[in-house]
């Protein structure tokens, strides 16, 4: 960064953010505060929609690709140069929060907009991101868009996933006018993502910003147990192959395997869905998901070995068939050494707390990662909750977090080598 740029109070204005925000929360807002937009919904289509308008009154051209990830390119002043990128994305969880996702994609306009108001012409284009359903809850596995621009998936398996009713991603985004005829991935300069932490520690240790150095690992697994549904009076206790008996043995399985690789280990059951689900029924067939996550590979291939033996023995004790799909899989990330520099220098050129963080959620930086140099930004969220309609965040922490991420994308951007 050049010395009168550092030596400058660069700030992007905070209210005009925080207006954004709250104006696009409007879609899809819930009686509890959040918000429900879930991927290629009408609702998503409608925020989709508003991000594109304000990218054309900031001068922006747009878009989309066959994933329908949206870019809203400002031109620089070598235009022919692989662009400095940020974004993230609009859909939500069911209930959902107002900043977890939506945060990156309007930070991102407002970098546009300052340096509009700045009049500063960068050397590198910039552009701003949305990408398609990255938190995988109507449409598995999460960051779906982001997977096939890095080449972890290929089009064709991005296009075909299907929701809980059979509609396809592909037929969605043809419904929704979001289906793009540009191919999905391009030469990147840098990427950078600023998202709220979705954990505690920051607000906890009174740090305004959390410099992103690494991402844990993950893998997801389907999981299908199958016994037999039968009366739930005559049957004997001795008699019975209950899948949901097996199932519930496996949720402790999983959270014990947590808790043996603590203290940075995560294990989860998100879902559990029960054949026939009838009071008087005994289960026959249990469909559940798992969720693993730690920063290093070693113990997350530990995790799936304990997790496959344990099934196996449960399973065996109660005569149940199983099916075990590992449907999700990444290698914990360690970002870009620059790029973390850049957002460690602007934290610290403003003035703002901060310390280093290892992401424990994934983010579509993880996949951007891959091919281009890459690093996030963290700000906190009230009491560490999201993915609930009670998240919320103070715009001061918005405002720092979007104030670093100008800085960050200056100084990567006003490079022409």
């Amino acid at each position: 960064m050049d010395g009168n740029l550092a030596g400058s109070n660069l700030r992007i204005n905070g209210d005009r953010l925080w207006e954004s925000l709250m104006e696009m929360a409007k879609i899809g807002a819930t009686e509890k505060g959040g918000n429900c937009r879930l991927a290629l919904t009408d609702l998503d289509k409608d925020g989709r929609d508003l991000f594109v308008r304000w990218c054309k009154e900031a001068g922006c051209t747009i878009r989309v690709d066959k994933m329908g990830n949206i870019y809203a390119r400002r031109a620089g002043k070598n235009d022919s140069l692989a662009p400095v990128m940020t974004g993230s994305h609009l859909d939500t969880q069911p209930t959902g929060g107002r900043f977890d996702g939506v945060l990156g994609v309007l930070a991102g306009l407002e970098v546009v907009r300052t340096l509009n108001d700045l009049n500063y012409e960068t050397e590198r284009p910039v552009e701003v991101l949305v990408w398609t359903n990255e938190e995988g809850s109507r449409f598995a596995p999460a960051m779906i868009s982001s997977g096939v621009f890095a080449g972890a998936y290929d089009l064709e398996f991005g296009l075909s996933r299907k929701d809980q009713e059979g509609k396809t991603i592909g037929e969605e985004l043809q419904r929704i006018g979001y289906a793009g005829e540009d191919p999905v991935g391009k030469e990147v300069h840098a990427f950078f993502e600023l998202h709220i932490e979705q954990g505690p520690i920051l607000e906890a240790e009174e740090k305004t910003i959390g410099v992103v150095t690494d991402a844990q690992g993950q893998r997801w697994y389907e999981v299908t147990i199958t016994g037999q549904e039968s009366h739930a009076g005559p049957t004997p206790m001795n008699r019975r192959r209950d899948a949901l008996l097996g199932a519930s043995r496996i949720v402790d399985l999983v959270n014990r395997i947590g808790l043996e690789h603590a203290p940075y280990a995560c294990a989860t059951v998100g879902m559990l869905n029960v054949y026939p689900n009838s009071r008087n029924v005994i289960p026959g067939q249990v469909f559940l998901t798992i969720d693993f996550r730690h920063p290093e590979d070693d113990v997350l291939t530990e995790m799936d070995r304990k997790l496959r033996a344990g099934i196996d023995e449960i399973t065996g004790k109660i005569g149940l068939e199983q099916a075990v799909e590992d449907i999700f899989y990444y290698k914990p990330i360690h970002f870009d050494e620059d790029c973390i520099a850049a957002v460690r220098a602007a934290t610290e050129e403003l003035g703002y707390s901060h310390r280093d963080m290892v992401s424990g959620a994934g983010h579509d930086a993880c996949y951007m990662s891959k091919v281009a140099p890459t690093s996030m930004v963290f700000v906190p969220c009230i009491d560490g909750i999201s993915h609930n309609e009670v998240e919320d965040a103070k715009p001061e922490w918005v405002s720092a977090g979007t104030d670093v991420l100008l800085r960050a994308m200056i100084q990567r951007a006003g490079k022409a080598d």
